[in-house]
């Protein structure tokens, strides 16, 4: 996948259209413009990210383990190139693009909030807790892990910690 591979800067309409053996001219008819594709992208990686989060949250209360969900959203900013694509985003002005993947994390946050057993769950604190720290980590973990000398993978063991105190699991 192009945003995986070199970045959202590459997502242009004549690298996909040539990825995908298109003229210029038909995406652009199609798409609008780059942030017409972009959006787009945005749109396809919702629905592609959701699921597997709403999934996996569901999977952890069951395991009362939020391993599988700290995994699940780090990948998915990071991995799965989301990070990258909603910062290129944010910081061209493209703001707006954001939408859909805003709007589908909030319909999540009340769907899981509706089937929570614990009723005073902190599920806004925690989903906002464990974004933000999936997206620096996406655009900074590697670099920020190496400078402290802390194992790639600390900020996934830290969420994960922060995640079983809210549960009131206490890890040995």
């Amino acid at each position: 996948m192009l945003l995986v591979e070199q970045g959202p800067q590459a997502v242009t309409l004549k690298a996909v259209a040539g990825r995908i053996g298109r003229t210029h001219a038909n995406l652009l008819h199609h798409f609008g413009s780059a942030d017409g594709l972009q959006s787009a992208l945005i749109q396809r990686m919702t629905g592609l990210v959701v699921a597997p989060i709403r999934d996996a949250a569901r999977r952890s209360r069951e395991r009362k383990d939020p391993a599988e969900l700290v995994d699940v959203v780090f990948d998915a900013f990071g991995a799965n190139g989301a990070g990258a694509l909603a910062t290129w985003m944010i910081l061209n002005g493209n703001q707006d693009a954001l939408d859909p993947i805003l709007t589908a994390v909030h319909d999540l946050v009340e769907d899981l909030s509706h089937e929570e057993q614990r009723p005073d769950a902190p599920i806004k604190d925690e989903t906002l807790q464990l974004v933000l720290a999936a997206l620096g980590d996406a655009l900074l973990g590697g670099p920020m892990a190496r400078a402290l000398g802390l194992p790639r993978d600390r900020a996934r063991a830290i969420a994960r910690q922060m995640l079983l105190r809210d549960r009131g699991v206490v890890e040995a």
